[in-house]
């Protein structure tokens, strides 16, 4: 794993299909003093509630937060993209939200937010891609790569629907395969 040559300053988590449970997994074993945000791109039905805010919570005192529009990004917070919107980063201090087309069928698109990220935090960033059924998050852990960032993938032998991590495994030269068991101490190490 390569960490020597840049300060981790966001993670960027992207799931569909498959990932709640590795959410899960890592929100229960994650340092509760991180020195960057991690924000959580998942593909939710349009009316979702903040319903998934509040299971995470549960497991972990670190705020979680569900983003507004304008959100300033804050260190050591779990953020939640809201269904329905694309997220994107305009500076290293504010989010903000976008209601244009859906991208490979999704709104939020993990693509979409993987390469505003990749704009404004190059190799201050680490993508991680998990379970899901379709290939959004590919085009973006390229363009985070293309960045200097570096890019984790979800095994795809652990992943429940695993279209999404075999697609980026095959399309993306990745800097780590992790497995659900030990992300929380990847993440925890940076």
């Amino acid at each position: 794993m390569k960490t020597e040559n840049a300060n981790t300053e966001m993670v960027l988590i992207g799931g569909s299909a498959g990932s709640l449970q590795v959410i899960l997994e890592m929100i229960k074993n994650i340092s509760e003093e991180l020195d960057f945000p991690i924000i959580l791109v998942l593909h939710r039905k349009a009316q979702s509630t903040n319903i998934l805010q509040t299971l995470l919570q549960q497991f972990i005192s670190t705020e979680v937060v569900e983003i507004d529009d304008k959100t300033d990004i804050k260190k050591n917070k779990i953020y939640i993209v809201p269904a329905d919107y694309h997220l994107l980063f305009e500076n290293k201090k504010t989010m903000s939200l976008d209601s244009s087309e859906k991208m490979n069928y999704s709104r939020p698109s993990i693509d979409v937010t993987f390469k505003s990220a990749a704009e404004v935090y190059g190799k201050n960033l680490v993508g991680i891609l998990l379970s899901g059924a379709n290939a959004d998050g590919v085009e973006g852990l390229s363009y985070i790569k293309k960045n200097k960032g570096r890019v984790w993938i979800q095994d795809p032998k652990t992943a429940e629907v695993d279209y999404m991590p075999k697609h980026a495994v095959e399309e993306v030269k990745y800097d780590l395969l992790v497995k659900p068991h030990n992300l929380a101490d990847y993440i925890n190490k940076l």
